[in-house]
């Protein structure tokens, strides 16, 4: 085992295959696939969707029961607003009865909920579920479990760059002072994961070799892996097996 530290030590008694001192402290994950598994099986998309929701249910209880403290699902981009508007619909629908229908297993599990991304977006009916589920869960200690949806990458970045022009041009930050300097921190500190590490492990379903502008800043050190298998077919078994992958790497960081 590499002496480099790659995550929290934290007890993974549900995976004793794995070495406790180096799970990972945030893994990030492109759900990808739910369409092409339903095409296959000669099923309308929206199926694929749905199985697709079960998986979100096995993987959070897994991150649950392992101690992986965040885990951040690519679940809805501000691309995929393109997308027919029948098939936005459903999805919207599924959300909001996943954001109901969860709200008791988060409870009693001890997870967190948080969304990133632009939920103006959204209808008022979804706005007001992740408000609930979020209110509801907001104490809760174990497993914060983030939900990027309507979310873009590169919007991320613009928005904290026009935060920190507007505290500029208010006199908040002034950066000709070297404590107000503009660095890596400050803008990390303006993106939706502020106060959050960054992801040690993003994992990309489907096989698809893009990141999709998904967390553009905050994997720039991310250990990436990508599995063919398409999301409603993904189990907690090969989650394990990618997380076993994980703790074989050498993360040097750009040193030697």
């Amino acid at each position: 085992m590499n002496s480099d530290k790659r995550g929290s030590t934290i007890s993974s008694t549900a995976a004793p295959e794995l070495g406790p001192e180096y799970i990972p402290k945030h893994v990030a994950i492109i759900m990808d696939g739910n369409g092409r598994w339903a095409k296959k099986r000669l099923l309308n998309r929206i199926k694929g969707h749905e199985k697709g929701a079960n998986t979100v249910r096995a993987i959070v209880k897994t991150c649950r029961k392992i101690g992986i403290p965040i885990l951040t699902l690519f679940a809805f981009s501000t691309e995929n607003w393109q997308r027919p508007k029948v098939e936005v619909a459903a999805l919207m629908s599924i959300l909001k009865r996943f954001l109901v229908t969860e709200q008791k297993e988060m409870m009693e599990n001890d997870i967190r909920l948080n969304v990133i991304g632009q939920i103006e977006r959204l209808s008022g009916e979804v706005r007001d579920a992740l408000r609930n589920a979020m209110e509801l869960t907001k104490n809760n200690k174990g497993l914060l479990l983030n939900l990027a949806i309507s979310y873009g990458g590169r919007y991320e970045i613009v928005r904290a760059v026009r935060k920190i022009a507007g505290k500029v041009k208010n006199g908040i930050i002034d950066p000709d002072d070297r404590k107000d300097e503009i660095t890596e921190d400050l803008i990390s500190d303006h993106l939706y994961t502020r106060a959050m590490p960054d992801p040690d492990l993003l994992i990309r379903t489907s096989g698809e070799m893009r990141i999709s502008n998904f967390l553009l800043w905050q994997i720039a050190y991310a250990e990436i892996f990508i599995t063919d298998t398409l999301w409603p077919d993904f189990d907690s078994k090969e989650f394990i097996g990618i997380l076993k992958d994980y703790q074989d790497r050498e993360r040097r960081f750009g040193k030697v």
